[in-house]
């Protein structure tokens, strides 16, 4: 008995049957691949007998395990969420940079994070194809709590804008947190799970603003540090409770070996890489298994593969491989389009929010990172009342499709109204007429209104993409 027969992947998917609501249909070998015309020949009968009775079926969702992820995402959404209160304020401190020109500076910062996260997205999602989920959500966990701990440190323009854009080259892990959850379900239950993800965003939407305003200590050497070292300390736990109790669920990384096992397999080949040996163990291996298999053609591709990467422990050997028009149809097409305005809507918003909140009138509304802190979470609290009770009703009237467009359209309504918000005191608009509403109440009422309206646009927008492309 291999020793992968008696691991918990064995046990993961006994519990949760994908494809369960398709009686008689075997799931496809390789990831998202069509069903063949036999497939679906062979099993028209029974679809159509149970057809009904399928309908109504639901798989259970697997609770441990999704919530392992919720905690994952919920320590990462703390930790990055606890920058955006401060980080005006932070840039203003910079010698570099013009008191004018905050805003310019604070979305170079953020800049940095989001275009090293986009050019490195894809580089880990293949990563976590071929060694396993786990392992990368480790690695990026780790590195981006050692990224906050640095951050705390910043004392120039350059230093900030050079640890965020590392923070974003190596974490990775919402998209592959998301495909896990899409693992660990079938289509009779993603709707229930994934409805679940936008809440525990919202909840770290209310602990990192509040966090990363209330710790900013001004009269201190580094006045972030504080933030920083907390969300580190988050991250160090997440990483512990990772590493002990989430499960693999790639079902290719049965085939591979104990996690320790590659770890340590990829420091010898970078070791032994780096350092120039004369006869690197990978080599060896390689060659012996070259003229092992030199007289047999069928296993000469697996001689070369070993001999050349040196990784076999690593990565295994792939197995049917989706073609690019298989994944990119029209409709996949439309909806990375529609996603990539919607993203950039959302980051935009959530980036220009605190330095028009920190701006002094009438450019902004002069708030502190306290207060900042303090809107954002009740922007939070808004996605999980939401989430919770409001979107999955609104989902089953409208669809997923319009549902989508909704959300679209409600961040158009935000961004008309945010500059029409109030000041806090009478006068403050510069203009010489009295301002339409002044004070300290009517400010946040506007405020949290405008939030209001964006929250229900980015909760109700991400749901609804992550169902229609699952």
């Amino acid at each position: 008995m291999k020793p992968s027969d008696q691991g918990p992947l064995l046990r993961r998917k006994s519990s949760t049957p994908h494809y369960q609501t398709f009686g008689g249909i075997s799931p496809p070998k390789s990831r998202g691949q069509p069903l063949s015309e036999q497939s679906n020949n062979s099993s028209s009968n029974d679809l159509s007998s149970g057809h009904n009775e399928d309908e109504d079926h639901s798989s259970p969702l697997p609770k441990r395990q999704m919530a392992i992820l919720a905690i994952i995402a919920l320590c990462e959404q703390t930790a990055l969420n606890s920058i955006s209160p401060y980080l005006p304020e932070m840039a203003s401190t910079f010698p570099e940079v013009n008191p004018s020109q905050v805003g310019v500076y604070v979305g170079t910062i953020a800049s940095a994070f989001a275009l090293a996260q986009m050019m490195t997205g894809l580089f880990w999602g293949w990563l976590s194809d071929h060694i396993g989920r786990k392992p990368v959500i480790l690695c990026g966990t780790i590195l981006t709590a050692a990224c906050f701990v640095a951050f705390g440190f910043c004392r120039t323009l350059w230093q900030a804008v050079l640890v965020q854009a590392v923070m974003g080259i190596v974490n990775g892990n919402q998209g592959v947190v998301s495909t896990c959850l899409g693992e660990m379900t079938d289509r009779s239950n993603q709707s229930k799970a994934f409805t679940y993800l936008p809440v525990i965003y919202g909840i770290g939407g209310i602990t990192g603003p509040m966090l990363g305003g209330l710790l900013v200590m001004p009269k201190n050497t580094y006045p972030y540090l504080y933030p920083n070292l907390f969300s580190a300390a988050v991250l160090v736990v997440d990483f512990a409770i990772t590493a002990v109790f989430l499960e693999e669920s790639l079902e290719e990384a049965q085939d591979l070996p104990p996690l320790n096992q590659r770890v340590q397999s990829l420091f010898t080949w970078l070791w032994q890489f780096s350092s120039s040996a004369r006869r690197p163990t990978y080599l060896r291996k390689g060659s012996k298994k070259s003229r092992r298999n030199a007289e047999d053609s069928d296993n000469e591709d697996t001689s070369d593969n070993e001999s050349d990467g040196g990784l076999p422990q690593l990565i295994p050997h792939a197995g049917e491989e989706l073609k690019r028009s298989d994944v990119f149809t029209r409709d996949t097409i439309l909806l990375l389009v529609t996603y990539l305005i919607f993203q950039l809507s959302n980051i935009s918003f959530n980036s220009l929010y605190p330095v028009f909140a920190q701006a002094d009138p009438p450019t902004g509304r002069n708030l502190d990172p306290e207060e900042i802190g303090l809107s954002l979470a009740f922007a939070g609290l808004v996605t999980i009342v939401f989430q919770v009770g409001l979107f999955g009703k609104l989902r089953d009237k409208m669809g997923n499709r319009w549902a989508y467009r909704a959300g679209l359209g409600l961040f158009v309504a935000a961004y008309i109204l945010m500059p029409f918000v109030g000041y806090k005191r009478e006068g403050s608009g510069g203009s010489g007429e009295p301002d339409l509403s002044a004070g300290l109440g009517w400010l946040w009422v506007e405020i949290g209104a405008v939030l209001l309206i964006k929250t229900v646009a980015a909760v109700g927008g991400l749901t609804s993409a992550l169902l229609l492309v699952s």
